[in-house]
């Protein structure tokens, strides 16, 4: 069984920070890349960051550079996104997805499995 699960949302106050969690099973780890994805109420699903299985190349949004920090931990099959100084405007639910790519990622879509979310919500 495929599974990818979210965990470590919540509330958290503008400014503070929130590690989130996606933990992979059921599928050989090293072969896919990984993203993190958010939606809000209202908008279409944007995507925040990826990392590539084979090399572990990042990709971020404009809107989270430098912000928030995507890592792998093989050992675990888990990979987290770090979120420091979170505005209002990163409130969503976010979701992790796995695409079986080696080389690259891409937070343009083209994922395979996906969890169901983790709602993260920041008060001003």
């Amino acid at each position: 069984e495929v599974q990818l699960v979210e965990s470590g949302g919540g509330l958290v106050q503008a400014g503070g920070s929130l590690r989130l969690s996606c933990a992979v099973s059921g599928f050989t780890f090293d072969d896919y890349a990984i993203g993190w994805f958010r939606q809000a109420p209202g908008k279409e699903r944007a995507g925040v960051s990826c990392i590539s299985s084979r090399n572990g190349l990042t990709y971020y949004a404009d809107s989270v550079k430098e912000r928030f920090t995507i890592s792998r931990d093989k050992a675990n099959n888990t990979v987290y996104l770090q979120m420091n100084s979170v505005r209002p405007e990163d409130t969503a639910v976010y979701y992790c997805a796995a695409d079986r790519t080696k080389d690259y990622c891409s937070i343009f879509g083209g994922y395979e499995y996906w969890g169901q979310g983790t709602q993260v919500t920041v008060s001003s």
